[in-house]
C-alpha cells in the first residue's frame, strides 16, 4: 500500500498546484488509508507536506506575480494564533473515545474525519453553486473595501480547521478569496498557497513535541508532492478559472463523500 502512497503523493502536488488547495484534503486520507497512520499524527505529517508543497508552489505564482499579500496579512496573523491554540489545548482535551451510535464508535479519529469530509462538502456547495463572473483587478480593488473584518474572522476559522484537523485549508480559503474578496481564480490559487504554506509550518512545527516522525515517510512524500505541484502549476496556466472552480468543488464533494462512507459505512 505504500507505493500506492507515494504514487497518491504526486497526485496531491498536482491538486494543490491546479487548484490552489486540496492537498491536505488528500493527505490525510493517504496517510491514514494507505501509510495505516492514525489520524492525530497524520494531521501533523500532513502539516509539513502541505506547507512545504504550498510554499514551492505560493513562490512560483509570487514569481507570476499572481498572490494578493493584502489577503494573505488579513488571513494569515488570525490564523497562526487560532493554530497555536488549537493543537496546544484544544486538540489535546478531546477524549480518544466519545460516543456510540449503533455499531459505529466514534473515536477522537472518526470524529476528526468526518467532521473534515462535512466541511469539504459544505465549500465545494459554495463554490460550485456561485456562478458569479470573474471580475477585473480594478473591480476587485474597488470591492475590497471593508473586507477585514470578514477575513480575519474567517482566518481564525481557518487556523482552527488547519489546526483541529492538519488541512492547510484551501478548500476553505479558495471560495472566501472568491466569493467575498472577489479575486480572480487564479490569483486566488496563488494567494491560497501562500497562505496554506504559512498555516500549515506555523501549525507543524507548534506540533513537534506531540508527535514522533518518521524523516522518511515524510520527506519522500513532500519531495515527490513538489514535483506533482510542478506539472499541476503548469497545467493550472492553460485551464480557465471558471473550470478550475468547477473542478475544485466536484473534487470536494468526491472525497467528502468517501471519507464518510468510509469512516461510518466501511469501517
Amino acid at each position: 500500500m505504500e507505493i500506492a502512497g507515494y504514487i497518491a503523493a504526486v497526485f496531491i502536488g498536482i491538486v494543490l498546484g491546479m487548484m490552489g488547495g486540496g492537498g491536505s484534503i488528500l493527505t490525510v486520507p493517504v496517510l491514514v488509508y494507505l501509510f495505516h497512520l492514525d489520524p492525530i499524527t497524520a494531521t501533523t505529517y500532513s502539516l509539513f507536506i502541505v506547507g512545504v508543497t504550498s510554499l514551492t508552489g505560493g513562490t512560483r505564482a509570487y514569481i507570476k506575480k499572481q498572490v494578493d499579500f493584502k489577503a494573505v496579512s488579513e488571513f494569515g496573523i488570525p490564523s497562526i494564533l487560532s493554530i497555536f491554540i488549537t493543537r496546544h489545548y484544544i486538540l489535546p482535551a478531546i477524549p480518544e473515545y466519545l460516543f456510540s451510535i449503533g455499531k459505529v464508535d466514534f473515536t477522537r479519529g472518526t470524529l476528526l474525519m468526518v467532521v473534515f469530509a462535512l466541511l469539504m462538502l459544505t465549500a465545494s456547495a459554495f463554490m460550485i453553486l456561485n456562478t458569479d463572473e470573474e471580475k477585473d483587478q480594478r473591480g476587485v480593488a474597488q470591492e475590497r473595501h471593508g473586507t477585514i473584518l470578514p477575513l480575519a474572522l474567517w482566518g481564525l476559522g481557518i487556523g482552527f480547521i488547519t489546526g483541529l484537523l492538519g488541512a492547510g485549508g484551501g478548500f476553505l480559503i479558495i471560495p472566501a478569496l472568491v466569493l467575498f474578496v472577489k479575486l480572480p481564480m487564479k490569483t486566488a490559487i496563488g494567494t491560497s498557497l501562500v497562505i496554506i504554506a504559512i498555516n500549515s509550518i506555523f501549525g507543524f512545527l507548534f506540533s513537534l513535541k506531540q508527535t514522533y516522525l518518521d524523516w522518511k515517510i515524510l520527506l519522500l512524500v513532500t519531495g515527490l508532492s513538489i514535483v506533482g505541484i510542478y506539472f499541476g502549476s503548469l497545467w493550472a496556466e492553460k485551464i480557465p478559472g471558471k473550470t478550475l472552480k468547477k473542478w475544485f468543488g466536484l473534487f470536494v464533494v468526491a472525497m467528502g463523500i468517501y471519507i464518510i462512507v468510509k469512516e461510518l459505512v466501511l469501517r
